[in-house]
């Protein structure tokens, strides 16, 4: 997806970005929207509930942008993240690896964590 500040509406524009983790079956891939200044140190990690997706953030990311680097992942197995080799391999630590991945992948030293129902207990 092509970078862009903002869209006809004046709104910000998305960017669909991905990651590579690792599960104990190999590797898959987190589909993630970002939001906001890519350069933007202060970033708030959403992230969603268990049959949800990073999609449902989308206005509160668009009201966000101004201030935060605003990343909207989807957790493995939903929306445009890759599905696991193994349906065992679905847990909380899993979900919690991938997104220690993902903020490494980010470069920032701290996150603020915007999390529901699932998201939360991540």
């Amino acid at each position: 997806m092509t970078e862009t500040s903002a869209s006809t509406a004046g709104r910000p524009t998305p960017r669909q970005r991905y990651v590579q983790c690792a599960s104990p079956g190999g590797l898959h891939r987190i589909a993630y929207t970002e939001w906001g200044d890519p350069a933007n140190p202060r970033v708030l990690l959403c992230v969603h509930g268990l049959t949800r997706s990073g999609r449902d953030f989308d206005r509160l990311a668009a009201e966000f942008a101004g201030t935060y680097r605003v990343v909207c992942p989807d957790v493995v197995g939903r929306g445009l993240s890759s599905w696991l080799a193994n349906p065992s391999f679905y847990s909380i630590p899993q979900y919690v690896a991938d997104m220690v991945t993902l903020i490494a992948r980010l470069n920032v030293e701290t996150v603020d964590w915007f999390g529901t129902s699932m998201g939360g207990l991540i």
